[in-house]
């Protein structure tokens, strides 16, 4: 005994050293696991909080409150009123017309007078009123009557790496105004070609005249000049107080002392047509100060006495093919009366004074006032809007001059315009639009993300409509009731889809069933009235049949039986899809659905949709919730079994419990998937912005919008920051839902883990 306790005492002895280094290495490789572990976890969370920031930082000057800088303020030397101001590209200098027919040019930046010309075809008569048309043509209407056009501009060139400025004047042309040589006291004129003219004046008494200038063209090149004299008559004791003519000298608009709006259509120069004639006060009997164009010539600013400024354009008459003038975007009133409008030529911006100095910066489409100017200490007579948008200047009484900077990069941005109803122009009613680009640079932005959010809903409800109950009731199938030698084939089948990936079963949506589909909708229709019957049919007969003849049947292997039910089931529907056409559908499925549903049908549509992306996630939804239902403890299987309870009541009232938690995650993963699929909606949908839950259209999501529209936004631009806005959404979204999903699946968890 002393002999075995010893020689046993020795080989422990022997073997602990040993097994003391094992332990060490253990723990070492335990603290090393653990190491990598955390430092993978917190580079995952630190990644998705780089991410999340990184977002947010290319959003955030979306909401920066635009702000602007006095640059200079000085006086005008002379007397008289000042006509037609205007700046350069750099704002580093103005070009401005004085009463006895002088363009000085002074600079901006602290040099002083830069030069004087005298406007050729004066002749040294004092200037009575002045229009601008276009970017750098002036016409000028002389005290006796007579108008000459002239083209002012300063030019920007390099000279040892430095911009010099040169002014330039050009006569273009003159005409006579007023036969009579009266003196026109408001004017407003317009070039549409280098030898026509439109120009609207009144004169101290009598109505608002029309003069046009046309050349008829011939064989030889360019005929005689027409003059046209057309009277545009106003209500009996109304008094002309602002006009605007269109840049094609088409339209014109009068506005009145009594607070009236006229709108003459001049395409026939012979025949002007008075279109409507609109209260643009509110019978409040105040006078109408002054009126400007928008960018685009469709949206009219206009400013009254009591400082009211409103922005209008034409609307088409429900059921009639007129227009009528529409107030559609009211801004804050000024103080006092406004005394001068100036409009960007870049976007929907404009600025408005009054005449106690008041200047404010406002946005048309979103119908924000954004910024108001540092005061002016004098009334404000004239206003002009830097041609990069990015600053302005203000002339006051005493011929004072003001400029600013201006930093507003992202006008078009506000909470209204990304998810409220915007009303645009050439629409009817306000309406949520996305339509980021047009055919023109006037065209109005349109970024309503609401069309985009709806979309994606949309594809994502189709989708899993389509997913959840093939996929939920297939994994039930699969856990419970099918054979196991079955299941060793089904599950491994139905995971290896979702390997597949998304671009190519967007292409085979795109390009091969999405034409499928469109001559095979009744069949499909069909189907879904034929495939249950025929199974439920098929289920009653199943379980009348004689036990001895079901029992030479595996058990499990019953769904064998169904596969050439279903295929028959789909033979018989296509086959007779000519035949349903006719006789429910008029033999036109598309015509029927248009003229009696008043349905759209698109090719690509939410069918296809449904059925690409049901596909791909049928394999995640499927795999989780069969994993949940086959981990489910089989005591609780057998005890219900051994109660009488039959494999169908097992399977509903123990096992899917059971396993909720599991399938609630099974679900939410598969609609996170569904949310910010990309591939498939991109190519099986016609990316249509719309708002309709339709399942015969199509739709565009926030993932597939800033897929397609990323590449072409410019960088640091209003798109580019909305569209991670879009992705902002998208990300909150999901953490949103994944966060809900965790705290549903942990109530589920507790309620049933007891079981």
């Amino acid at each position: 005994m002393e002999q075995t306790d010893a020689a046993g005492r020795t080989a422990i002895a022997a073997i602990g050293p040993a097994s003391r280094l094992s332990a060490s290495r253990r723990r070492l490789a335990d603290a090393i696991a653990r190491w990598i572990v955390s430092a993978g976890g917190i580079a995952t969370i630190a990644s998705i909080i780089g991410i999340f920031g990184f977002i947010c930082l290319e959003v955030y000057p979306l909401w920066q409150a635009p702000t602007a800088t006095t640059t200079s303020s000085f006086r005008l030397d002379g007397a008289g009123p000042l006509f037609a101001p205007s700046t350069d590209e750099y704002q580093e200098a103005m070009a401005v017309i004085t009463a006895q027919g002088a363009v000085r040019f002074l600079s901006l930046t602290g040099a002083g007078a830069l030069q004087e010309l005298v406007v050729p075809g004066l002749a040294g008569r004092p200037v009575a009123a002045a229009a601008r048309a276009g970017k750098d043509h002036v016409l000028l209407a002389s005290a006796d009557g007579q108008l000459v056009g002239v083209r002012i501009a300063i030019d920007v060139q390099r000279q040892e790496g430095k911009r010099v400025l040169r002014p330039r004047v050009v006569a273009t042309g003159t005409w006579t105004l007023t036969s009579d040589g009266s003196t026109p006291r408001l004017l407003s004129a317009s070039v549409p070609e280098e030898s026509a003219i439109t120009a609207v004046f009144a004169r101290a008494s009598g109505p608002p005249t029309m003069l046009a200038v046309t050349a008829s063209a011939n064989l030889f090149g360019t005929g005689q000049p027409t003059t046209v004299y057309r009277d545009l008559a106003v209500a009996p004791g109304e008094t002309p107080t602002a006009l605007v003519v269109t840049g094609n000298g088409r339209r014109a608009f009068i506005g009145t002392a009594g607070g009236f709006i006229y709108y003459w259509d001049l395409t026939d120069k012979n025949e002007p047509r008075l279109v409507d004639r609109v209260d643009a006060t509110g019978a409040r009997n105040v006078p109408v100060t002054t009126m400007a164009l928008l960018i685009g010539e469709q949206s009219l600013v206009v400013g009254d006495q009591h400082g009211a400024v409103s922005v209008w354009f034409p609307v088409r008459d429900e059921g009639e093919t007129g227009w009528h003038l529409q107030q559609v975007h009211p801004f804050t009133p000024h103080p006092a009366a406004v005394s001068a409008i100036a409009v960007s030529l870049r976007d929907k911006r404009f600025l408005t004074a009054d005449v106690e100095g008041g200047v404010r910066l406002h946005h048309a489409t979103t119908e924000r006032t954004l910024l108001e100017l540092p005061r002016s200490a004098a009334p404000v007579s004239a206003l002009v809007f830097s041609p990069r948008a990015n600053g302005g200047l203000s002339i006051g009484a005493g011929n004072t001059v003001t400029s600013w900077d201006i930093a507003n990069p992202h006008p078009e941005v506000s909470l209204r315009a990304l998810f409220g109803k915007i009303w645009y122009e050439g629409y009817e009613t306000p309406a949520y639009v996305w339509q980021s680009s047009g055919a023109a640079d006037s065209a109005e932005p349109k970024l309503s993300l609401v069309p985009l959010i709806f979309g994606t809903m949309k594809g994502t409800v189709y989708a899993l409509l389509f997913a959840v109950p093939l996929a939920v009731l297939a994994a039930i199938y699969t856990s419970q009731f099918i054979h196991p030698d079955i299941r060793g084939l089904v599950k491994p089948t139905v995971e290896i889809m979702a390997a597949l990936p998304s671009v190519v079963l967007g292409f085979l949506a795109g390009l091969w069933l999405a034409p499928l589909i469109e001559g095979i909708v009744p069949a499909i229709l069909a189907m879904l009235v034929v495939l249950p019957s025929m199974i439920f049919v098929a289920s009653v007969m199943w379980g009348h049949l004689p036990v001895g003849l079901r029992s030479r049947m595996r058990q499990g292997t019953e769904v064998l039986l169904l596969i050439p039910l279903i295929v028959a089931g789909m033979a018989l529907c296509l086959s007779a899809n000519g035949w349903v056409e006719r006789i429910c559908f008029g033999g036109d499925f598309r015509h029927w659905l248009s003229a009696v549903a008043g349905l759209r049908f698109d090719q690509r549509n939410c069918i296809v949709v449904g059925l690409a992306m049901g596909f791909a996630v049928i394999p995640i939804i499927f795999t989780i919730s069969e994993d949940a239902l086959a981990n489910v403890p089989q005591r609780l299987v057998s005890g219900s079994l051994a109660l009488g309870a039959t494999r169908w009541q097992t399977a509903l009232r123990v096992v899917v419990p059971t396993a909720s938690p599991g399938i609630f995650s099974a679900i939410m993963i598969g609609f996170g998937r569904a949310v910010g699929e990309t591939m498939i909606v991109l190519m099986a949908t016609g990316n249509t912005p719309v708002l309709d839950w339709s399942i015969f259209t199509g739709m565009r999501t926030l993932s597939a919008n800033i897929a397609v529209e990323i590449p072409e936004a410019p960088h640091g631009g209003t798109l580019y920051r909305v569209l991670f806005l879009a992705a902002l959404l998208l990300f909150v979204a999901t953490f949103v839902v994944n966060t809900f999903a965790d705290v549903v699946r942990t109530r589920l968890r507790r309620r049933y883990q007891r079981l």
